[in-house]
């Protein structure tokens, strides 16, 4: 079932339980999903992952003003987004990916991490945060 689908039933169901937040959650992300599909992106992890990325940063936004209420809600919009998400790779999966990219690539220096980035994230079939593989790839090849 394609995310946009789940998406669409748990939406339904929301509204006949009457869950007046998730319903305007839902009907957010369901906007983005479909604005994206329209556009002719077709990757909706991908789609749910800058959704998601977009919920954490206006969270940190709004704590460094004190809006915590306000955070609070962002922060809730972006746990129920990663509910959609593929399972996360562990730091063990992702060292093991960042290694076997830096062997593959022969790189040797941090002039070389634009390949290896490459390769890893080639590999992480988008279940890592880009982030998070940048800081592994950097401390493997310094």
């Amino acid at each position: 079932m394609a995310l946009a689908d789940k998406v669409k039933q748990d939406l339904t169901d929301a509204m006949r339980a009457g869950e007046k937040d998730r319903v305007g959650r839902l009907r957010l992300v369901l906007s983005e999903l479909q604005k994206a599909a329209k556009d002719g992106s077709a990757d909706e992890v991908d789609v749910l992952r800058r959704e998601r990325k977009r919920r954490l940063d206006a969270a940190e936004q709004f704590r460094g003003a004190g809006r915590d209420e306000l955070a609070a809600g962002e922060e809730a919009e972006a746990e129920m987004i990663a509910g959609y998400l593929p399972a996360e790779l562990s730091d063990d999966e992702l060292r093991a990916i960042v290694a076997d990219a830096v062997t593959e690539t022969g790189a040797t220096s941090p002039k070389e991490m634009g390949a290896v980035m490459k390769a890893a994230m080639a590999k992480t079939g988008g279940r890592a945060d880009g982030k998070r593989v940048s800081g592994l790839v950097r401390e493997a090849l310094s």
